[in-house]
């Protein structure tokens, strides 16, 4: 039975498949779908629920799999779009999910940012806390903030915004969006920490979402032994935004120390 090239959920929902082997599936999560536990029913758009949902339904993304199994490795912002890793066996969790603990997964993301960057490359090192009383809500907090470390390549610079790859080492909540907003670059479209939000200028479009996307993952698979280099289109987001993406010559860490 040929498989299918994408996931399809009810109401017209197609999530495209970007890689695949036995142990592994990535896909390209839409903007708006959020990541919980599928026992989690307090919104249409739990993206785990929904997948076991289908799964049990017996729809045909699956079943050409004989798949039985599905779960999230790590986890995207509800706003981010991009590349997102599941594994396919129970038993291959703990081993995906360490190489995330041990920080052994290189991670790309695409930004779009207010301001034009005046480095080409930089690094942000601020800790990041939970703002008090503001559930989800995170800031760099010195004092009581856990450690975080992001790595930012200037892409590519447009009238008053920038293109830029950021590169997190470590995997705090919102880190992207704390520490752009940190060096005074805040993500467009970004309804959490308004400064990106206001700057915008009330324009109205298809794209006013976060404009934050993962591109690329890479590592040393724990089973094969082998590196691997998993990455997901991005033209469409740079066209959002008027973006040719001629910086773009790699999507590896730079090379800061």
């Amino acid at each position: 039975m040929a498989k299918s090239k994408s996931i399809k959920l009810p109401k017209g929902v197609e999530i495209p498949i970007v890689y695949e082997d036995s142990r592994l599936l990535a896909v390209d999560k839409p903007a708006g779908w959020m990541l919980a536990p599928d026992s989690w029913t307090r919104t249409g758009r739990n993206l785990q629920l929904a997948l076991v949902s289908s799964i049990h339904g017996g729809a045909f993304w699956a079943r050409s799999r004989n798949l039985k199994f599905l779960k999230f490795i790590h986890r995207l912002d509800a706003d981010t779009s991009g590349l997102l890793l599941f594994g396919k066996h129970p038993g291959v969790m703990s081993a995906y999910s360490e190489l995330f603990q041990r920080r052994q997964i290189q991670k790309t993301y695409l930004a779009v940012v207010q301001g034009q960057a005046k480095e080409k490359e930089w690094s942000c090192r601020l800790p990041i806390g939970p703002v008090f009383k503001q559930r989800g809500v995170m800031r760099t907090d010195r004092k009581n903030g856990k450690d975080a470390k992001t790595f930012f390549r200037l892409l590519e610079k447009k009238d008053d915004r920038s293109l830029v790859s950021a590169h997190p080492v470590t995997g705090r909540t919102h880190q992207i969006r704390v520490h752009l907003d940190a060096c005074g670059l805040p993500v467009l479209h970004d309804p959490l920490y308004p400064s990106g939000l206001e700057s915008c200028n009330n324009e109205r479009s298809a794209k006013n979402r976060l404009a934050l996307r993962a591109v690329a993952l890479r590592f040393k698979d724990p089973f094969s032994k082998k590196s691997i280099t998993i990455r997901c289109p991005h033209q469409e987001f740079l066209a959002d935004y008027s973006f040719e993406g001629r910086g773009i010559v790699s999507l590896d860490i730079p090379k800061i120390v």
